[in-house]
């Protein structure tokens, strides 16, 4: 029976190439699944046998908590640097998006009180 070890929507491709390896180095045989071309499907890296699924599933655990300790180490070392980024810093780097989000919702929130407004008059 075939096990679904990680689905590939939303993660990254030094994410994925580094599980593709650690599966390698472990002589775990995998297959992968390529994503649909209208998005319904993101794609996955896939166990075939049972015996090497169980195996697989310990080294994900392990890698995910390592990737995990090391990903907020790199967060905190730049937060410390000062070149994490920031709602500021995004708002400087990208205005019109923060001018064009503020503005969409005004629109919500117009819209939403619309009908109270109709309803008092």
């Amino acid at each position: 029976m075939r096990h679904q070890l990680l689905n590939l929507r939303h993660v990254p491709d030094d994410e994925a190439q580094e599980v593709r390896e650690l599966l390698d180095s472990n002589q775990i045989p995998f297959y992968e699944t390529q994503p649909n071309r209208w998005g319904i499907s993101a794609g996955a890296i896939w166990i075939a046998d049972d015996a090497n699924a169980s195996r697989a599933r310990e080294l994900m655990v392990e890698y995910q908590a390592e990737r995990k300790t090391r990903a907020r180490a790199e967060q905190e070392a730049a937060r410390l640097e000062g070149t994490a980024e920031t709602f500021w810093s995004q708002a400087k780097r990208q205005p019109m998006r923060l001018v064009m989000i503020l503005f969409g919702i005004a629109i919500f929130v117009a819209l939403s009180l619309w009908p109270l407004l109709l309803a008092g008059s």
